[in-house]
């Protein structure tokens, strides 16, 4: 017999949370990057963004299939492990984006308007993945399965595209660094 599940307000954490990600990466864009740091050489940190992201992608990919297939335990494995390496993204792009300036794309044409079309809806989307991502896991937390089910179908496209899209910056702004 399953216990029943005590439901937490989640909204005040989520709405904490969202504010200070999103505002720290909105100062961070705007900041000027440390100067003369030599530590190491930091364009590491934008590939294991990537390589972050690619990971996000793939364990949202097998959350998903694992919950079509209605094995809860594998799906739950799967977010908790995308949520991970999400953690690890946003602590290296927090300390890129703290330690050096935004590198300007430098491709023009078509090429210029593809990136920078990936590039803002990566943002918005980005932003709006904050509250979205952690509502959701709230909602399953407190056993709310319909609301969870509402949520997600915006929730998990979106994520999804949020994760390959960092990856495609990446790819497009690399040569650049």
């Amino acid at each position: 017999m399953e216990r029943p599940i005590k439901k937490r307000n989640y909204k005040p954490f989520i709405i904490t949370v969202s504010i200070i990600l999103i505002g720290a990466i909105g100062v961070l864009s705007g900041m000027p990057g440390v100067e003369n740091f030599d530590a190491f050489d930091i364009t590491i940190l934008p590939l294991m963004n990537a390589i972050f992201n690619t990971f996000t992608f793939l364990f949202l990919v097998g959350a998903l299939v694992a919950i079509k297939k209605r094995n809860v335990t594998v799906h739950k494995r799967f977010i908790y492990a995308a949520f991970v390496t999400t953690f690890f993204f946003l602590i290296t792009y927090v300390m890129y984006h703290f330690l050096s300036e935004s590198t300007p794309f430098g491709g023009s044409g078509f090429l210029a308007g593809f990136y920078y079309f990936i590039l803002f809806s990566h943002i918005l989307l980005a932003a709006a993945i904050v509250p979205l991502a952690l509502t959701s896991v709230a909602r399953a937390w407190n056993g709310e399965i319909e609301r969870h089910r509402k949520i997600v179908r915006w929730t998990m496209p979106i994520w999804l595209y949020v994760s390959f899209t960092g990856v495609l910056v990446y790819v497009l702004i690399s040569p650049y660094y």
